[in-house]
């Protein structure tokens, strides 16, 4: 099958669909469209890897699995829906590029994050008492990582100014404006001087810092964690790291 009838798209609506292999079921691709946007994939030319993935099955004489996960629904709701899919099987399970549409506001959430994030509190620059570095790890933290993983992708590795980083006593970890995960910062090296489980380095960079230590006490983790520090990153800054230090100034 290479399209929808007439009628079948009349109702269709917006929907969402999944690519899956033919003979295990496993899914390697979610998409959102209109029309026959489910079948333009089947058409593609490029060098991704869901074209390498639906070349491989056309070689062994079949073709993908076409699902229609969710339909008659409005754009908006197929953005939801697909982000949400992508998230519940894991993108690095997928062939998709991106997470999804506002993966960060509507995608899969920790229940206890996502009820920080709305209640709305905020950490404003006098309740931070401590020499604090802040680091967002927007791009490397996925869903579900475990706390060994958010500490490799906060602590490695990052450009920093020498004299502001050795002042910093804690990292925090901020992923999508909220404060992830505090650690106590032990020492610091350049990258690649250290073990790293998500980026083994075979040479050491002076370019760039990463840090040791441990998950901060209780009591600080209590006072910033869940917090949400979105209004102290400009907008527009690209810059991942902020510092906090001693007199509170922002750097």
């Amino acid at each position: 099958m290479t399209e929808f009838s007439k009628e079948t798209i009349e109702k269709l609506q917006y929907y969402v669909y999944v690519y899956s292999d033919p003979d295990t079921k496993k899914p390697f691709y979610i998409g959102k469209g209109k029309g026959n946007r489910a079948f333009s994939h089947l058409l593609e030319q490029s060098e991704s890897k869901k074209v390498e993935t639906i070349n491989a099955i056309l070689k062994r004489g079949k073709e993908p699995l076409i699902e229609i996960l969710v339909h008659g629904v409005d754009e908006q709701t197929a953005f939801k829906v697909e982000a949400a899919a992508i998230d519940l099987i894991g993108i690095e399970n997928l062939t998709n590029i991106n997470r999804g549409y506002e993966t960060g506001t509507y995608g899969k959430i920790e229940a206890g994050l996502l009820d920080a994030k709305y209640r709305g509190e905020s950490l404003s620059v006098d309740e931070i008492t401590e020499d604090v570095l802040m680091i967002r790890i927007n791009r490397a933290y996925r869903n579900g990582m475990s706390p060994q993983e958010i500490y490799d992708i906060t602590r490695s590795a990052w450009k920093l100014n020498a004299q502001h980083m050795q002042s910093a006593k804690y990292a925090f970890a901020v992923y999508d404006g909220m404060v992830l995960e505090v650690f106590e910062i032990s020492g610091w090296f350049y990258e690649g001087q250290t073990f790293n489980g998500t980026a083994p380095k075979e040479e050491v960079s002076k370019d760039r810092y990463e840090f040791v230590g441990n998950l901060a006490p209780e009591e600080i983790r209590q006072k910033y964690k869940n917090k949400s520090v979105a209004h102290l990153f400009p907008k527009g800054n690209q810059n991942p790291v902020k510092y906090f230090i001693h007199t509170n100034e922002q750097v």
